[in-house]
């Protein structure tokens, strides 16, 4: 998934159980970032600094969602206490990561593994990307992919 291509469709269950349908988001400009696992130490601190950020964002109607293989139930937990105000959704058997290439074999500790690639995307109101950040550093991120939403917000608008 690069600059200038279309996100693909896709459906999957938040941390409440319901099915989120990403044509919902149709018109509107959207954050989706993609992350190892829940209540580990990279991944809180990323959507610390995204929950962070929401306000911004929200006043651009940009909203932010986090995507990892873990269950609805751990999505809701993690939420829960670190208060956190992201949409996070559970794609348990990677079919969304693999087609963004958000799902492959990694280098973690010297050691080759498959798995998640902390990725993130901004995604357009025509479903097109507009930024991509592949093997990201937690530290500073957020910050980075907000100032880039909203720097594209005032551009598009």
């Amino acid at each position: 998934m690069e600059v200038g291509d279309t996100f693909p469709d896709f459906v999957l269950k938040d941390e409440n159980g319901e099915e989120f349908d990403s044509r919902m988001l149709q018109g509107i400009r959207y954050v989706i970032y993609f992350y190892p696992k829940d209540n580990t130490p990279g991944c809180t601190k990323e959507a610390v600094e995204f929950t962070a950020n929401v306000p911004k964002l929200m006043m651009r109607n940009v909203p932010v969602i986090g995507v990892s293989k873990d269950s609805t139930e751990s999505h809701r937990k993690f939420i829960d206490k670190q208060q956190l105000k992201v949409k996070l959704l559970s794609d348990p058997d990677h079919v969304l990561m693999e087609k963004v290439g958000a799902w492959g074999t990694k280098v973690s500790y010297g050691k080759e593994t498959v798995g998640t690639i902390r990725s993130t995307f901004l995604v357009g109101k025509d479903g097109r990307v507009e930024g991509a950040w592949r093997n990201v550093k937690v530290a500073g991120h957020a910050d980075k992919v907000t100032e880039c939403a909203l720097s594209h917000a005032k551009k598009v608008e």
